[in-house]
This record gives C-alpha cells, structure tokens and sequence, in this order.
C-alpha cells in the first residue's frame, strides 16, 4: 500500500508534543514524514527538519512558505499537524483547508467560537477533514468504556466525574520559563490558561465515554500564584444533553500530581474508572458485586478495545500509543476517500472540528461563568443551539 505523505508546523527542538506526534504518525508505517516548518526561527526549523530527515527543499523557514511549497507538488503532503501556540492555530489550519489540505489541529482548535466555527465551515466546503488532538480518547480502554456505555452495561448515566490535575507549574520561580509562562499569555493562550490547556481533555473526554454533549455548566477559576493574568485552577460543574451530572477539576498547581487525567462515569447499574497513568486498567464495579479489573489486551473486549491496543497484555501503554491510533484512524479515512470505499465502522472515533467548536464555546462559557461568581450559561455552540 502507497504512504500517505505527512507534514508539520510547529513540534521543533524541544517541543513537548512534537516527539510524541512524530512517533505516533510513524506507528504503523503509513504516514511518510515528507515536509515541516518545526521552529518559529527560520534557520533552526530548517536545520532541525533536515536532522530529522526531511529533504533540505521540503524543511520550510515557516508555514506560509510551507503552503507554497507544497500547495502544486504532485507529492505534497495529504496531511498536515498544526503543533504551535493556539493563538495561531486559526490561521494556519484555515489557509491548509482552503487549499485542500487535511488538518490535525492541536487542541485548542483556536482562541474564539467564531474562529471554531470558521473552521468547521471551512473543513466542509473544502471536504476536508479539520481533526482535533484529543488524543487520549485513543487509549483502548478509554475506547472500551465508551463501548461498554454505549451498549448499556451501566444503564443510564447519572455521573460523570473529570480531573486533569499536576503540579508542574506551581514552582514561582519559574514564573518566566518561556514553556510555562505562554501557557498564561493571553495574547498566546487566549481567554483561559489551565482550563483551555488540560480541562478540555478531560471534559472532552465526558463527552467521547457518555456520547452525550455539555448543554450548561457553572465555573469558578483561581490564579494561585497571583502574579498570573490567566487561571492555573478551575472547578467546573456542568449538566450534559442526555440528564447525565458532570463534575471537572483541572488544576496546574497540584504539586504531587504528575499528569493526573483520569475518567469515572456512574450509571444506574454499574461504575467505571480509568487514569491515564495506569492505562491498562480499567475498574468496573457492577451494582451489587464485587470490584473487576478489565485488562487492556485481554479476551472478550469491544471491537474498538481489540482495535485500539498495540502490544500484548501486561506490557505498558503509553500516549505515544494512543496519538497513533488516531493517526491511524485519519489514515485508514485517507485511504478509503483515496479507494473510493467505506472505512471500517471503528475509524470515525477520532475527533473533528464540530468537537473543537464545542470545546471552544465550553471555555468561553466557563470563564463567563467564573467572571460572573459560578453562575450558569449555556456551553452549546451558537451554530448548535
């Protein structure tokens, strides 16, 4: 089978998420690393795509020159991941569309609803498909617990509880680190910091394991170090479009958490809990029984599980595996626009611009809400209601 070409922006020489992008989009052999513009220095982003192995003429000085580059080649790249600030992701990702290009956006898909929705219009006049990096919905027992929903183990929903927690950034003296201080900006990050940068993760991910959307919900955000512009903590209740209750706590001063994304969902007839820093485990408690530990890689789970999971039972997961799957997920949608065929039923799972639009209405709403002391507003998208 021919490679799909693949090319990035953004993700440079000490990037935290470009290593995992480019180890993900490598996994299963189906995407070639052609084309890059990795650095906001010219210079360094051309050096740093040919050290990777990109052709000195296809490692572009920025994006613009990028989509020049690439724009008329009979090879030019059928992919391409937006890895910068969110400030940019907009227009970036808009301008790929345009010409035809399929995007994966990092999250969040941009700084405004209206940008948001600018870019599922977009996506759809163009057929294109605009994807968002939520990539932990690619763990295959994440997978498995929107199956197991799905099909009713739980019964209906009451509860989804969502955390997002670590204390990376609760070291004042590094109040000026350039990878810390960003992610505060509200010229770089846009209206929200920690909500906007792990919160979403997490509500997101209420909404991929229920299958239900966030209709309302009521914030409260704090600047623990108040030296910040922007929130570094966010408690955040919320109701969803099928009666289910939410609960989010996202916190980046949370000192003793590492990474700290962790999932339960409560139904009339059984709960579930998963963390991504223990992914082959996922607890079930049916009522009335006794607590069973699901094995990733085991017997008998859903076809999006078996589909999902990568190396054999008992051995780590890791994210770089879960960004594949949805690598794979958008080539085999490729491929089968490419053969003129249907892609298998499992591959829709990944996330699209409609679900980086809800996402940006969310944060708006919540730090609407946490303006107006926790009051409840609308978290619908304006095109959705």
């Amino acid at each position: 089978m021919t490679k799909l070409n693949w090319g990035m922006i953004g993700g440079g020489k000490g990037s935290q998420i470009g290593p995992a992008h480019r180890i993900a989009a490598g996994l299963d052999n189906h995407f070639t690393f052609a084309a890059g513009a990795l650095d906001h220095d010219p210079a360094e982003g051309r050096a740093f795509g040919v050290e990777l192995g990109l052709s000195p003429d296809r490692s572009y000085g920025d994006w613009r020159e990028m989509l020049e580059g690439e724009r008329n080649r009979s090879d030019r790249v059928e992919l391409v991941t937006v890895a910068t600030p969110n400030s940019t992701h907009y227009e970036i990702s808009k301008a790929f569309l345009q010409a035809g290009f399929n995007v994966l956006c990092e999250k969040p898909m941009t700084v405004t609803e209206e940008e948001a929705q600018d870019l599922v219009l977009t996506a759809r006049a163009a057929n294109s498909i605009c994807a968002v990096n939520y990539g932990y919905t690619g763990y295959a027992l994440v997978r498995h617990m929107r199956a197991m929903v799905a099909r009713g183990d739980l019964g209906r929903i009451r509860l989804v509880v969502a955390e997002f927690a670590h204390g990376h950034h609760a070291n004042a003296a590094e109040l000026n680190n350039p990878r810390v201080r960003w992610r505060y900006d509200p010229a770089q990050a846009g209206v929200s910091a920690q909500f906007a940068d792990c919160g979403i993760h997490a509500l997101h991910m209420a909404s991929f394991v229920t299958g239900q959307e966030v209709a309302r919900l009521s914030s409260d955000f704090a600047s623990c170090l108040p030296e910040r512009f922007l929130e570094d903590d966010a408690m955040v209740n919320f109701r969803m479009d099928g009666g289910t209750v939410g609960r989010l706590w996202t916190s980046s001063v949370a000192i003793g958490r590492q990474h700290g994304l962790t999932i339960q969902v409560f139904g009339e007839t059984g709960g579930l809990r998963w963390a991504q820093e223990q992914p082959n485990q996922l607890f079930y408690m049916p009522l009335g029984q006794r607590l069973q530990i699901i094995e990733r890689g085991e017997g008998n789970l859903s076809p999006e599980a078996d589909r999902a999971s990568r190396v054999t039972v008992g051995h780590a997961e890791g994210m770089p595996l879960a960004f594949g799957n949805i690598y794979r997920d958008l080539a085999e949608s490729l491929f089968a626009v490419r053969e003129g065929r249907t892609p298998e039923p499992a591959v829709s799972l990944f996330p699209l611009a409609e679900d980086g639009l809800r996402s940006i209405a969310a944060i708006h709403a919540a730090v609407a809400s946490a303006k107006a002391d926790g009051a409840w507003v609308d978290a619908r998208p304006k095109m959705f209601r």
